[in-house]
């Protein structure tokens, strides 16, 4: 391992949707890291302008719009064809970014945080009676925010706009990741929200799955940390300050240098 390459030696199995994980498996690399990329769950669109101007209205009729991921921001924004004079509300940084680069000025992002709870403890949204909240979201998922925001006063509609769906891989390839992370080649598997977590578990026969619980997994500090052990993993966890690539990529290389040191020590 090197200054340049802290992540030299260290193989991580990244489970992104594909769209997402080019940008995170680049980093890694750039840092020295052997990566395979193994989506766990496909993104795909499930509504249509007309559909939801036909159910809910206009978005002109909303006094706050929130975009609760970027996969929202990808699918939705179609839908609200002007962006100005338009209240715009993002779960967290990667939201906003998505928002801004299509063009979307966005005036309510939560500090310090990436989820639902941080979103709802910000200043501008603690009192909402009458107002009308459109919240641009995939289906299912957690019902916090629209529940919370309801119970302060507004009149919230959902546009689900996405649908998350496990992924199919092909069984040879199963057997093969499995294989390699019975020679050592992987210690490292992503794991940026539960939905993800989940669906991989689900995907992976018996082995694999066995084989995946002996990992690190690298995942989001706070609640998809703290809620891992709900899916059967109990092993050594990595957690980053955000799911931002950035983060993720930091936190990896601070327990790759600690790994270092360890063995260092052991070999004295």
């Amino acid at each position: 391992m090197s200054a340049t390459h802290p992540l030299a030696g260290v193989g991580v199995l990244v489970t992104r949707p594909q769209a997402q994980s080019a940008a995170l498996c680049r980093r890694l690399e750039a840092r020295g890291a052997t990566v395979v990329a193994l989506p766990a769950v496909t993104i795909d669109p499930v509504a249509v302008p007309a559909d939801l101007a036909k159910r809910i209205g206009t978005a002109d009729a909303f006094d706050l719009v929130v975009f609760t991921s970027a996969n929202a921001v990808r699918h939705g924004t179609a839908w609200l064809a002007d962006p100005r004079d338009r209240t715009i509300a993002a779960i967290g940084p990667a939201t906003r970014r998505a928002l801004e680069r299509a063009g979307f000025p966005v005036s309510i992002t939560p500090r310090g945080g990436f989820d639902s709870e941080h979103l709802l403890a910000e200043p501008a949204l603690r009192d909402l009676v009458g107002r009308r909240v459109l919240l641009v979201k995939g289906i299912g998922g957690r019902d916090l925010l629209a529940r919370e925001l309801a119970a302060r006063g507004a009149r919230v509609e959902a546009a689900e706009v996405y649908r998350r769906s496990p992924a199919t891989p092909d069984p040879e390839r199963l057997r093969a990741l499995e294989a390699r992370i019975d020679a050592g080649a992987l210690q490292v598997v992503t794991a940026t929200s539960l939905e993800i977590a989940s669906a991989l578990l689900g995907l992976s026969p018996p082995p694999l799955r066995t084989a995946l619980e002996r990992l690190h997994w690298l995942v989001p500090a706070g609640r998809v940390a703290n809620a891992l052990e709900s899916l059967g993993i109990r092993g050594p966890r990595i957690e980053a300050a955000s799911p931002e690539d950035p983060a993720l990529v930091d936190a990896l290389a601070r327990w790759a240098a600690g790994r270092s040191r360890d063995y260092s020590n052991e070999s004295t």
